[in-house]
């Protein structure tokens, strides 16, 4: 349950960094709570390179929880290691999903197909819970020109008790493709071969020109997102 004092923080710390850039948001959280409360949240998809640049001008030793659902892109794995030595990250996190759980809930390995919210509960949304349990605020990479429950995200709000700083809420494609230019980031492996936004193998797909880069997740689907941004949908 959100105390009002936590939601009043959020509404003014909201109202101070609207017009901030990414690496003031970052550096406004740490000032808040300090880098042991603190952790950044990164699939280390296709546009996260730009994020984690930021924080590790900030503060590479931020923590960076990474969520290996077990279905995820080898090429996504490795994109993960590359990052980590060319940002120089000192502290990434890998979070797995409970071998218990998957062997009760998810034997065959088939969930994706008959229940993808439920798959994403015990392999996402549960394991993050639980990673994210000793910190008070986090941060992650969603942003309003990815429309849909995002288009309207604020800069800081409150998810489950815990402040969540999204600094990139207001930034444009060419702004992070700008920063991926000048830090001259690798991009993700996948993205030449048509993979606008990369998540879980059985539910990403490619998409074709003009297509929104998420309509490659969950596509046939009325699903947009997994569960974890509970207060954006």
């Amino acid at each position: 349950m959100l105390s009002p004092g936590a939601v009043a923080s959020a509404v003014q710390y909201d109202q101070a960094l609207q017009s901030a850039s990414p690496a003031e948001v970052i550096a406004a959280a740490l000032d808040v709570v300090g880098r042991d409360e603190l952790a950044l949240v990164s699939s280390f998809g296709t546009e996260s390179a730009a994020l984690l640049k930021v924080m590790a001008d900030v503060d590479p030793a931020i923590p960076v929880l990474f969520l290996d659902t077990g279905w995820l892109f080898r090429e996504t794995l490795d994109y993960r290691d590359q990052l980590i030595l060319t940002l120089g990250l000192r502290d990434v996190r890998t979070i797995r999903p409970a071998a218990e759980v998957l062997a009760a809930d998810d034997a065959d390995g088939d969930l994706w197909s008959s229940d993808p919210d439920t798959c994403c509960r015990i392999r996402k949304v549960e394991p993050l819970a639980q990673a994210l349990a000793p910190f008070s605020a986090w941060i992650n990479g969603r942003k309003r020109f990815q429309g849909a429950s995002r288009a309207a995200i604020p800069v800081v709000e409150t998810d489950g008790g815990k402040l969540k700083f999204n600094p990139f809420a207001n930034v444009t494609p060419d702004e992070i493709g700008l920063i991926y230019a000048s830090a001259k980031l690798p991009p993700h492996p996948l993205v030449a071969s048509g993979f606008a936004s990369v998540g879980c193998m059985p539910c990403t797909t490619r998409t074709a020109p003009g297509e929104d880069p998420r309509a490659g997740r969950w596509r046939g689907r009325a699903k947009t997102e997994c569960g974890i941004h509970k207060s954006a949908n």
